[in-house]
């Protein structure tokens, strides 16, 4: 038996688990041969071995390329490790340090980065700026029909931020084949799927804000949409322009809209006056305005009252009263859609049913929720 230096948790010497000269020599598959680890001094790990110690630490304990001494031989057996590899690889096997490395960069569009330094085989995929993540979600799907590698990401149309954690890659095995890398990669970079990860930039939109409602028009009660809306554009880096408050009158929410839309608009935001009430006519008024595009009602609560528009390439939304009461409504689901430069139409509105309830968590988790997550 041997002892190691010193136990890393409890401070005390500790005899090693299991004789050193009882582990046997083995080859498990082509490329590699086992050696029992206490013939295994002045060789080098042939890749990460991770050490996990409960409420403390999990990470490698050693990493590829390590060169074995003496000491580490009873640490290596605490871990478990009673045989190492030693790689004699082929020409059409790669290791998994270096396979990652291609997985990455062929899953890796516009806006994704990765460092160079993969730990225990994996690479994180992150954001290289703030924008809207896209996900290839069927081509993701392909990816992982693959054998021996995989890849994780979070939701799609997730609004994300500069150095976030957006995915990560793997070769499942210590070593693949060169085949099966070469098919994952294909699928990647198939000119039907490209990009199969990417981040789309925010655009700095200049936005107007038509605010209707007899009650604030007369000043029974206070406009409280104003703060709540630049507050949203502003996270995103859009700026509101211009605002005014109107009465319940679609004959001059129309001319306003139309005003608006002869400047340098960029986005038209209208609140209020989209139920089902006789005196909510903020919808009729911007029909009248003369959009090419008009999409009423979504499939998300809060915000089924929603509507979305097209003048050419400006984008109107009606947002309903449930933006008052509720943190998160479809409007946080819509607008950094539009302002990452793409126009949902009428089956994305329906297609958000699949996740398209809030579940009023308290305290809110958005965007780390199910909510909008289809």
């Amino acid at each position: 038996m041997c002892v190691h230096d010193m136990d890393k948790t409890t401070g005390t010497e500790d005899q090693c688990p299991t004789d050193c000269s009882s582990a046997k020599s083995s080859s498990h598959f082509s490329g590699l041969k086992t050696i029992p680890v206490s013939q295994a001094v002045g060789t080098r790990v042939a890749h990460d071995i991770t050490e996990i110690r409960p409420g403390e630490f999990k990470g490698p304990a050693f990493k590829r390329g390590d060169l074995v001494r003496h000491e580490d031989i009873c640490h290596l057996m605490r871990l478990g490790k009673n045989n190492l590899y030693v790689m004699d690889l082929e020409k059409d096997q790669i290791h998994e340090d270096d396979a990652v490395m291609e997985l990455a960069s062929a899953l890796a569009g516009p806006g994704i980065t990765f460092s160079g330094n993969p730990s225990e085989g994996k690479l994180q995929l992150k954001a290289s700026y703030p924008g809207l993540l896209k996900i290839n979600v069927d081509a993701l799907v392909d990816f992982n029909m693959v054998p021996d590698v995989m890849a994780a990401t979070i939701h799609n149309n997730t609004p994300v931020k500069a150095g976030q954690n957006v995915g990560a890659t793997r070769a499942i095995p210590l070593v693949i084949n060169r085949s099966e890398l070469d098919r994952a990669i294909m699928v990647a970079k198939d000119s039907s799927n490209y990009p199969l990860l990417s981040v789309k930039v925010f655009n700095p939109m200049k936005v107007r804000l038509v605010i209707t409602g007899n009650e604030v028009y007369e000043g029974l009660i206070q406009d409280r949409f104003e703060g709540i809306v630049k507050a949203k554009l502003v996270q995103y880096g859009a700026s509101l322009e211009e605002k005014i408050i109107l009465p319940d009158n679609p004959e001059m929410i129309a001319s306003k809209v139309q005003e608006y839309l002869d400047k340098d608009t960029e986005m038209i935001i209208t609140t209020g006056g989209m139920s089902v009430d006789p005196d909510d006519v903020t919808r009729v008024g911007i029909k009248r305005a003369g959009f090419d595009e008009l999409h009423y009602s979504s499939a998300v609560l809060p915000g089924a009252m929603f509507l979305l528009g097209y003048k050419g390439n400006i984008p109107v939304m009606g947002l309903p009263a449930c933006g008052l009461f509720h943190r998160i409504t479809i409007f946080d689901l819509i607008l950094p859609r539009l302002l990452a430069g793409e126009k949902p139409g009428a089956r994305d509105l329906a297609a958000l049913s699949h996740g398209g309830l809030c579940l009023d968590c308290s305290p809110c988790r958005f965007p780390s929720c199910s909510f909008g997550k289809c």
